[in-house]
């Protein structure tokens, strides 16, 4: 199962918890839907990383036909509309590492690498091609260029992108020795190797929860095995009160974090039951009866991307 479907389907159980309030959330996810057809972004232009998030939050909800259209549209009309404007990105080419990833994403979201027509699968090539572009030296991927070493996230995105677009990652083992390079003095994982200096060594001291999250998820996704001292390190950035911190010195916990931490515990089949009730009453201090989260308690917008993340977090939490 792909990285992308596999939290998908943790997320479509988020309903179970959610009850009443599930058609708050639908709603608010399809108010964010530009008529152009992309999903807003906190300053409510479309975006494609944010169209990823509102197309996978309907699909983990479940939104029927009948609801996935514009007013005065037929049935099915918004899913059209998104597919139109992916359409206007072309193959990638003027995209970013990000966005080329979330185009492979969201294609996969509205169904089009189901449709294996010639050009559609030219297309998928062209995506990768664009894609490969980012591939550092060491084997990994990074949002930049020529970069020597990758990052997890740029890993954990680049194979998700492949796998969307049905294709086989090549030369796996590079990406899963380029993690190597990341893992931290605290039995973690970094997101990128530190800046060269003649005083510090170029490993990390400390590492960083959603980089830690992404490549356990990434690693156990190649068959890698990993490491039980990675399941006690996520374990433990629980905050007191609920959710999960990004850092261990951060100042409180996210939305993000808890939700990426309580998927990879999961993955590492780690038992969460000694947190479960305080993460629950963290995620919903977050919700709000305008259907979205917020992505932490310092954090006053609403956008698609936490409101993804708040379903796949009670999603987890309600096994």
């Amino acid at each position: 199962m792909s990285l992308r479907l596999e939290m998908l389907q943790v997320a479509r159980l988020a309903p179970k918890l959610l009850g009443e309030s599930a058609e708050l959330v639908r709603d608010f996810l399809l108010r964010q839907q530009n008529p152009d057809g992309g999903f807003k972004d906190r300053t409510g232009q479309s975006d494609l990383y944010y169209t990823v998030f509102g197309l996978d939050g309907l699909l983990a909800l479940e939104v029927p036909s009948s609801k996935f259209q514009v007013p005065s549209g037929d049935s099915a009309e918004r899913i059209a509309q998104a597919a139109r404007y992916l359409a206007g990105f072309g193959c990638g080419e003027a995209l970013d590492f990000v966005h080329v990833c979330c185009l492979a994403r969201a294609r996969a979201a509205v169904g089009s690498t189901n449709q294996r027509s010639a050009e559609l699968v030219r297309t998928d090539r062209e995506i990768l091609r664009c894609l490969e572009k980012f591939r550092s030296q060491d084997g990994g991927y990074k949002p930049v260029t020529g970069a020597e070493c990758g990052t997890a996230y740029g890993g954990f995105l680049a194979l998700g992108a492949y796998q969307d677009l049905k294709a086989e990652l090549p030369e796996p083992l590079r990406l899963v020795q380029s993690l190597k390079l990341l893992e931290t003095d605290d039995k973690a994982w970094a997101n990128e190797l530190p800046p060269r200096s003649a005083l510090r060594t170029p490993k990390s001291a400390v590492g960083s929860t959603n980089a830690t999250a992404a490549a356990a998820t990434l690693l156990r996704n190649l068959s890698q095995p990993v490491n039980p001292a990675v399941g006690d390190w996520l374990l433990a950035r629980c905050h007191s009160q609920g959710g999960f911190l990004a850092m261990p010195n951060a100042p409180m916990p996210d939305l993000l974090s808890t939700a990426t931490a309580l998927h990879a515990l999961a993955g590492l089949q780690v038992d969460c039951s000694a947190v479960k009730e305080r993460c629950l009453d963290f995620v919903d201090s977050l919700w709000t009866n305008e259907g979205g989260f917020h992505g932490s308690w310092a954090d006053e917008v609403l956008d698609c991307e936490y409101t993804f993340y708040g379903l796949l977090a009670l999603g987890h939490l309600s096994l």
